[in-house]
C-alpha cells in the first residue's frame, strides 16, 4: 500500500532553516505528481508546493515563495522540502502528500507528518 515517511522536523528560532524529507513506497514515485501540506494547531489544512513527476515544474504558495525549496530524487524515491528564513506562521505539521498541483489531496495520500515549529 502507498506509505510517506515524513522525517527532519523540529523545533527552529526564527530565520532558521529546516529541511524536510519523504520517503515513498508502495507505488511508482517517479510517475506522480507530488505535494507538501501543512496544517497549522485548529486550523484546516493548507497547500505549501508541489512538484511535477519529473521535477522540471514547481509552484509555491505565496507566502513561502522564495524561502521554500521544493525537489525530488527519483531513484530514492524521496521528496524533499528545503525550508529557510523560517517565521512563526509557518508553525504547522507538515506531510508529504502523492498527487496534486496546488491543491490538497485527499487525506488518504498522506503521511504520518513531521512537527516544524518556529520559536525563540
Amino acid at each position: 500500500q502507498v506509505q510517506l515517511v515524513e522525517s527532519g522536523g523540529g523545533l527552529v528560532q526564527p530565520g532558521g532553516s529546516l529541511r524536510l524529507s519523504c520517503v515513498a513506497s508502495g507505488f511508482t514515485f517517479s510517475s506522480r505528481f507530488m505535494t507538501w501540506v501543512r496544517q497549522a494547531p485548529g486550523k484546516g489544512p493548507e497547500w505549501v508546493s508541489s512538484i511535477s513527476h519529473s521535477g522540471n515544474s514547481v509552484t509555491y504558495r505565496g507566502s513561502v515563495k522564495g524561502r521554500f525549496t521544493i525537489s525530488r530524487d527519483n531513484a530514492k524515491n524521496t521528496l524533499y522540502l528545503q525550508m529557510n528564513s523560517l517565521e512563526p506562521k509557518d508553525t504547522a505539521l507538515y506531510y508529504c502528500a502523492r498527487g496534486g498541483w496546488e491543491t490538497v489531496p485527499t487525506r488518504d495520500n498522506w503521511g504520518q507528518g513531521t512537527q516544524v515549529t518556529v520559536s525563540s
